[in-house]
Parts: structure tokens; C-alpha cells; sequence
């Protein structure tokens, strides 16, 4: 039987050893995340109170007395909406420290320019999620609550008020569907990056573009209203817009 040589016992060494050491940093990361997930959570559960009168402002607008309005059924409708804040207001909170922690075991292996760019493209993702979920919130919300109590009048629908379950849901998923629908410049621009479509192929398929766009604003909404569809799919193909002359720049420079 051959011995092994004394350089390739040598270089297994070396592999295993930064292979070991990046599991490491991955438990570091995924512990440093889920302990601000936690801390996210203890805050957000601490004012969950503050943050649900935020949820109901819209309402101030739409009927005479918000805090009446909204009610609930169930012995857990407390509860259940308090969890749900905690969950989500968690989220948002450790956000920034869960992409530092990601970023601090990823950028290691990327150059000095790649890290650079994905900073960046995470600073500019999480700018545009920002701004959907506020217009989402100070544009959207408060006309879409009217249209559907205008739907149940028009249709002799008796409405006494909003389980509170049903408006926390209404709630969050219309401001998801802003917010995650602003980062489709993200997605364009990384497919650009790749090489996979230009400036010119985005210019060439803007009319497939935009028609696409007003599906997806459809499908994505809460609401079946046409303004709030509308609300939501104007800035993004002024968005779609913004990506061509970004990668248009880009193009000229490379």
C-alpha cells in the first residue's frame, strides 16, 4: 500500500482549515441574526401597541371613530394581532443587522469592486422597499379602505365594523405588495449586470414591459380597484424607465 505524500497531507490541511474556519463564520453570522431577530422582536412586542394605532391612522379618514371600528371575535384576536407585530416589527428592526451579518461572511470572497457594487445594489434594495411600503402606506391604504366600504354599500352589504384579524392582514399585505414590487429595479439591474438583456433589449421590449407590469400590479394587490393597481404601477415602469438609462450609463462607461 502507498503511503500518501507528505504534500498533498499538506494541502488537505490547508483546504480543510479554511473550509472550517467558513463554517464558523456562517455560525457567527446565523447566530448574530437570529439574535437580533430576537432583540427585534422583544422591541417591536414592547410597542406593539404604538405600532398597531399606526396600522389603524388610515382609518381616521375613512369612518368616524377608528377605535370602535375595529374589533374582534375571538378570545385571541389580542393576541394573535400582537404576535403579528412582534413578528414583523422584529423583522424590520434587525433587518440592518441581519444584512451586515450576511454581508460580513459573504464579502470575504468577493473583490474589492464586487463589494462595492453589492453594497450598493443593498443599500439601493432596501431604499426602494422603504419607499413603497411609506407610499404604500400614506397613498394607497387609506383610498383602498374607502373603495371596498364603498363596494359593501354599493352592494347593500351592511358593514358594522372590521374584525381585526381581516384588517391586519388587509394591512400588511398591501404594504408587502408595494414594497416588494419597488425591487423589481433590483432584479433588472443584476440581470443586466450578468449579462443576460441591455439598455436596448429594455428599450426594444418596453410595450411587453409595461403590459406586464399592469398584471402583476393587478395580481399583487389586495384590492381589485384600478387606482390602487394604477398607484402601484405608474412609479414602477417610471422605474423600468430609471433601470434602462441606469444600464445605459453603465454600458457608455464600460
Amino acid at each position: 500500500m502507498t503511503l500518501p505524500d507528505k504534500d498533498d497531507v499538506s494541502l488537505e490541511k490547508q483546504t480543510l482549515k479554511p473550509f472550517f474556519h467558513h463554517l464558523e463564520d456562517l455560525r457567527r453570522a446565523l447566530v448574530w441574526s437570529l439574535s437580533a431577530l430576537l432583540i427585534g422582536m422583544v422591541i417591536s412586542g414592547y410597542f406593539a401597541p404604538t405600532l398597531f394605532k399606526i396600522l389603524k391612522a388610515p382609518l381616521k379618514g375613512v369612518v368616524p371613530n377608528p377605535d370602535t371600528f375595529i374589533r374582534t371575535l375571538d378570545v385571541t384576536g389580542g393576541m394573535n394581532v400582537a404576535m403579528q407585530t412582534m413578528v414583523w416589527g422584529g423583522a424590520l428592526f434587525s433587518a440592518p443587522v441581519i444584512v451586515f451579518s450576511l454581508c460580513w461572511f459573504v464579502f470575504p470572497g468577493l473583490t474589492r469592486r464586487e463589494r462595492r457594487m453589492a453594497l450598493g445594489g443593498l443599500i439601493f434594495a432596501g431604499a426602494l422597499f422603504v419607499t413603497g411600503v411609506l407610499m404604500g402606506y400614506f397613498m394607497a391604504l387609506t383610498p383602498a379602505l374607502e373603495i371596498m366600504l364603498w363596494f359593501n354599500s354599493w352592494m347593500g352589504i351592511g358593514i358594522e365594523y372590521f374584525t381585526v384579524t381581516s384588517y391586519i392582514g388587509f394591512v400588511l399585505k398591501l404594504l408587502l405588495s408595494f414594497g416588494l414590487t419597488f425591487e423589481l429595479p433590483v432584479v433588472i439591474l443584476v440581470l443586466g449586470y450578468l449579462g443576460i438583456i441591455n439598455s436596448a433589449h429594455l428599450r426594444n421590449k418596453r410595450r411587453h414591459a409595461i403590459v406586464i407590469i399592469l398584471i402583476l400590479a393587478a395580481i399583487i394587490t389586495p384590492t381589485q380597484d384600478p387606482f390602487c393597481q394604477l398607484l402601484l404601477a405608474v412609479p414602477l415602469i417610471a422605474l423600468y424607465e430609471l433601470c434602462i438609462w441606469m444600464m445605459w450609463a453603465r454600458e457608455r462607461r464600460g
